[in-house]
């Protein structure tokens, strides 16, 4: 079983920065990459960010490519999603994600989310 503790979101302003924290205990082997979800008020989840454990190479969708930067401690277990330039449109609830597949559409493990709210 993978547990994951997230820290970090909360109330910024638009152009401001926030960084995401995820603690992975348990068992945390994986060959898949782990990463970030974020699912905003009335629209379905969606792929945020991925990180290949073992060798650092870094995955994101579109509309963060530039803004947000994910990277990883492995001496901590732990992946952090250093996001600014935040838009009103990043407010979502964002999910840490455990076992990413090729697909992007589905995790092993889940962290329990975290809220990140921009305002304009």
């Amino acid at each position: 079983q993978v547990q994951l503790a997230e820290s970090g979101g909360g109330l910024v302003q638009a152009g401001g920065s926030l960084r995401l924290s995820c603690v992975a205990s348990g068992r945390t082997f994986s060959t898949y990459p782990m990463g970030w979800f974020r699912q905003a008020p009335g629209k379905e989840r969606e792929f945020v960010a991925a990180i290949r454990w073992s060798d650092g190479i870094t995955y994101y969708t579109d509309s963060v490519k530039g803004r947000f930067a994910i990277s990883r401690d492995r001496t901590k277990n732990t992946m952090y999603l250093q996001m600014n330039s935040l838009k009103p449109e990043d407010t979502a609830v964002y999910y840490c994600a455990h076992g990413i597949p090729p697909t992007l559409n589905m995790a092993d493990y889940w962290g329990q989310g975290t809220q990140v709210t921009v305002s304009s």
